[in-house]
C-alpha cells in the first residue's frame, strides 16, 4: 500500500524502503519533505527510532546529528540559492511536538512568500499549503532532489 512507509519513517529508511531518503548520513537520514510549498524543504531523521530527543543521544552521536543537520542545511541553502534569486535563508528546527522521534526540519525561505508569513514560523502557513496536491512531493521534484543529493555528496567529501 502506498504511504505505508510514512507510518514508520525511520524503520523504512533503515530497510531501504523510504522513497524520500536523499542520503544516509553519519547519525541519520536526509529526506526530502512530503510537501514542497517551500521548494527544498527537507528533514533529518535520526537513525534510531527509540531516540526521542537530542539529549537521548550520547555526546558524540549528538554532535554527529547536529553536524548532519548543518550539512543538510548547507546543501539546501546552496541549491536554493542557485535555483531561486529570491532565496533568503534556511531555518533549522528541532521541535518534536508531533512525531515522537528526533528529527530536524530544514526550511528554505524566500522573498516571494506572503508578506504576512515571510517573517514568521512556517507552521503558521494555512492548512491548504500542507494538504494541496500541487505541493505534494512527486516526480516533478526529481531535479530538486538530485541537486540536494549532489550537494550532500559534495559537502561530505570536503575536509574541515
Amino acid at each position: 500500500m502506498v504511504g505505508d512507509w510514512r507510518m514508520d519513517r525511520i524503520g523504512s529508511a533503515l530497510r531501504g524502503e523510504n522513497p524520500a531518503v536523499l542520503r544516509r548520513l553519519d547519525a541519520g537520514f536526509a529526506v526530502i519533505g512530503d510537501v514542497q510549498f517551500l521548494p527544498g524543504y527537507s528533514v533529518l531523521l535520526v537513525d534510531d527510532p527509540t531516540v526521542e530527543r537530542l539529549s537521548d543521544l550520547p555526546r558524540a552521536r549528538r554532535m554527529a546529528f547536529l553536524s548532519d543537520m548543518d550539512r543538510l542545511g548547507e546543501a539546501v541553502e546552496r541549491v536554493s540559492r542557485r535555483r531561486d534569486a529570491a532565496f533568503r535563508r534556511v531555518n533549522l528546527e528541532i521541535l518534536g511536538n508531533t512525531d515522537g522521534f528526533l528529527h530536524a526540519h530544514v526550511w528554505p525561505r524566500f522573498g516571494w512568500e506572503p508578506t504576512d508569513l515571510v517573517g514568521k514560523p512556517v507552521w503558521l502557513y494555512p492548512h491548504d499549503r500542507w494538504t494541496d496536491e500541487q505541493f505534494a512531493l512527486g516526480p516533478q521534484h526529481d531535479p530538486l532532489r538530485r541537486a540536494i543529493e549532489d550537494e550532500l555528496d559534495h559537502l561530505g567529501t570536503r575536509r574541515p
